[in-house]
């Protein structure tokens, strides 16, 4: 926890304001496009996903961004 607040873009996230943009027309089409196709398709579970890949989801958990 202290590392997260110690980090300058965790801070930076966690201070931002609110998306309050309203959505265009080319959002909300997007919007029910995926949500068509989420009707239409069946999802594929993370932990399938990541061993298609060869990942382990400890290694996801584990992961620190080399500096």
């Amino acid at each position: 926890m202290l590392e997260r607040l110690l980090d300058p873009v965790a801070r930076a996230i966690a201070n931002a304001p609110i998306d309050d943009e309203p959505l265009t027309a080319d959002d909300e089409r997007a919007l029910a496009e995926a949500s068509e196709w989420s009707k239409q398709n069946k999802s594929t579970p993370q932990k399938e996903f990541l061993a298609e890949l060869g990942i382990a989801q400890e290694e996801v958990d584990g992961y620190r961004d080399p500096k």
